[in-house]
Formats: C-alpha cells, sequence, structure tokens
C-alpha cells in the first residue's frame, strides 16, 4: 500500500451505533478514510469487492452472514488482486470465535472496548502487513490450541531451513524480531529476512497465520498453563 494515500477502511457491524461510531472515530484521523460501512458480513463483502478497501474493521457476529465466513471470502481473493486485511472486532474475549477468525484469515482480533487510540495503531499495523492480537485474545487463543492432539509436523514445514525453523519456533513464542536476534547471535535485519522467507515458503500473509500453522503442526507444543505471547510484533 502506497503511503501518499489514505488508509481506506471498511466498517462492518450489525449495530448501527457501534458502525457509526468507529467509523466517525477513524474519520478524525487524517491517515484514514472510511470508504463504506456494512451492516452484515454479505455487504461486507460486497463492499470488497466495489471499494478495494485496505483494512475492514470486522464484527464476528453478524446477520446474513457472519464475521468469519466473510472473512473467509474476502481473504480467498476470489476476483484477484491484493486482499484487504481483516481486523476483528467483538465484545466476547474467549469461545471459538478467535481460533475460527484467524484461520479464517484475520490479521488481528481487538475487542470491542478498545481504546480509541489503541484502534487506530492496529488499524495501521494491520494495513502495513503486520499482525495483532490483543494479549488477552492471545491466551485464549493458545488454549484453544491446547485442546488439540499436536498432529505430526506438517509437510509443508520441509520448506523451510533449519534456521527457519528456528525462527518460526520463536515467533510462535510472541517474541519480537529484536528478541529472537539475540537468541539467534544474528542481527534484527537478518531475522526480519528470515520471517519474510517462511512466509514466502509456507505461502503465508503474515505472522498471525505463522503461529497458527507452528501450533496446528505440532511444531510448537502450548505451555500446558496455556499462556502465550501477547502482540505479535511487526515482520
Amino acid at each position: 500500500m502506497s503511503a501518499e494515500r489514505p488508509i481506506r477502511v471498511v466498517v462492518a457491524d450489525d449495530q448501527e451505533v457501534v458502525r457509526a461510531g468507529f467509523a466517525a472515530l477513524l474519520s478524525t484521523q487524517p491517515d484514514f478514510t472510511v470508504v463504506a460501512t456494512a451492516a452484515d458480513g454479505a455487504e461486507a463483502v460486497s463492499h470488497c469487492r466495489a471499494h478495494h478497501p485496505d483494512v475492514v474493521l470486522m464484527d464476528v457476529r453478524m446477520p446474513v452472514m457472519d464475521g468469519i465466513e466473510a472473512t473467509r471470502r474476502i481473504t480467498a481473493g476470489a476476483d484477484g488482486g491484493e486482499q484487504p486485511r481483516i481486523l476483528m472486532l467483538t465484545t466476547f474475549d474467549l469461545d471459538e470465535y478467535v481460533y475460527n477468525a484467524l484461520t479464517a484469515g484475520a490479521s488481528g482480533f481487538l475487542l470491542k472496548d478498545v481504546t480509541a487510540e489503541r484502534l487506530f495503531d492496529a488499524v495501521r499495523v494491520v494495513a502495513a502487513g503486520e499482525a495483532l492480537l490483543a494479549p488477552s485474545v492471545t491466551r485464549r487463543l493458545i488454549s484453544e490450541f491446547a485442546r488439540f492432539r499436536p498432529r505430526p509436523v506438517s509437510p509443508r514445514l520441509r520448506r523451510l531451513t533449519p534456521r527457519e525453523l528456528d525462527v518460526l519456533r520463536l515467533v510462535a513464542e510472541g517474541l519480537t524480531n529484536a528478541e529472537i536476534a539475540p537468541r539467534l547471535v544474528v542481527s534484527e535485519q537478518t531475522v526480519k529476512t528470515h520471517v519474510s522467507r517462511l512466509l514466502r515458503k509456507l505461502e503465508l500473509r503474515d505472522r498471525v497465520q505463522a503461529v497458527v500453522l507452528a501450533y496446528e503442526s505440532g511444531l510448537v507444543v502450548p505451555r500446558s498453563d496455556g499462556q502465550g505471547p501477547g502482540r505479535l510484533a511487526s515482520r
């Protein structure tokens, strides 16, 4: 996305007051443009095809089509081109929605009681191609993974070099590039290069999907206390 134009946003929520509130908040920022709002997932999909936004604020529970199915359709990219980044918003920080939304292709997950500044930061983070999760949501996500019996390591991981596998394990632990660098005795730029390469080899959009793959494949096993990383740092 070009830094010379505002970040184009679609806001999808079935509650009009919430929808209007988020749209109004985002419109106070000079680097955001709200191009459309949607009352359900089907409208969100339609608006994405028409307006090609950079980011979609997507409610989880909506009529007609929920946010998870809408996210799946938008990130599938059936109409080609670069797909929007999806930032899920919900009043709940638990249940299966977190896991399902991230596996559907969401790049971030925040609670609806987020502060304005946190919301602005989140939109900018995901628009830049990074990934973000609220700490409480991430703990729930890792707990969800802990319920599954680890599967054999995915054949997809054979595409990675031993060093890239090391980096993926540390990413899945929630470490930033700056924290990974001394662990592997390399520069932060080298870590960034490794992360970019492993995402490309595994055909993943961002670090969120890398964490999902690492836990689902059995490469990383959740700790017994169910605690996980907080924010997934930038690439």
